[in-house]
């Protein structure tokens, strides 16, 4: 299926300054450049999106965007999560679908767009998002949100806990480490901006369990490419090594 089957589809780069883990992790540097740097272009480099956009809460940001010429918005502080952000870009830019990427994801690839857009070739799809083989050192690093899933790819349920739980030892279980890259058709996007922030939400810290929540599908797409968040200082460390040796 071709991205012009899909309509326009926008990606969008939620950039908050205050990031609680690592705050202003968006303008640290990476081999020497901003890591909103390295997403911007690594978004720029997949085919499937029409076009691009940052959407900060941030005059520090927006300065940075005009001094590179990158598009932004400036959205309100006081929203609560990317996906609302993504709602408010939705109010000023018209699109079919509206993909929602981290602004700490430097290692995106086509591949992740490709394999989260093609979901929406089956019927009543109207919310994605990815999975990838869980590395063993990630099994038990809530940094590291697990995914467990239907048979057809709906979520079941979201944690940072270790789901599910090998109660005999078995061995046998495949963990899913779920990828933070959604895509949302509009409708569903006024749907999530709709709602209030649940039990689950609130005590995972995880905003996509406000779909579950609500009896809101959300499909997820099997990638083979493994991306690294930056969370911590020490993810900085790991992604500025793997971005040096990429670019040698």
């Amino acid at each position: 299926m071709s991205a012009s089957t899909l309509g326009r589809v926008l990606g969008v780069i939620p950039a908050r300054l205050a990031s609680t883990r690592l705050p202003r992790k968006v303008l640290l540097p990476i081999a020497g450049e901003p890591l909103l740097a390295w997403v911007y272009r690594a978004a720029q480099a997949c085919p499937a999106l029409d076009d691009i956009v940052i959407a900060t809460d941030s005059e520090e940001v927006a300065a940075l965007c005009n001094s590179r010429g990158w598009p932004y918005l400036l959205t309100s502080a006081d929203l609560p999560s990317g996906t609302d952000r993504l709602h408010a870009v939705s109010q000023q830019i018209a699109a079919d679908i509206y993909v929602n990427i981290q602004g700490d994801e430097p290692l995106l690839r086509p591949e992740h767009i490709d394999d989260i857009l093609r979901p929406f070739a089956l019927p009543g799809v109207d919310v994605t998002t990815l999975k990838v083989v869980c590395s063993p050192d990630n099994i038990t690093n809530p940094n590291a949100v697990k995914v467990v899933t239907a048979a057809d790819g709906r979520a079941l349920y979201f944690s940072r806990a270790t789901i599910p739980f090998d109660r005999d030892g078995t061995g046998l279980t495949t963990y899913w480490k779920h990828l933070g890259l959604y895509a949302y058709r509009r409708a569903a996007l006024e749907r999530f901006a709709s709602l209030t922030p649940g039990e689950l939400e609130q005590t995972e810290r995880l905003e996509q369990l406000r779909l579950l929540e609500n009896n809101i599908t959300l499909y997820v797409a099997e990638t083979q490419f493994d991306t690294v968040g930056v969370d911590t200082e020490e993810d900085l460390k790991r992604v500025e090594k793997i971005l040096l040796s990429q670019h040698r």
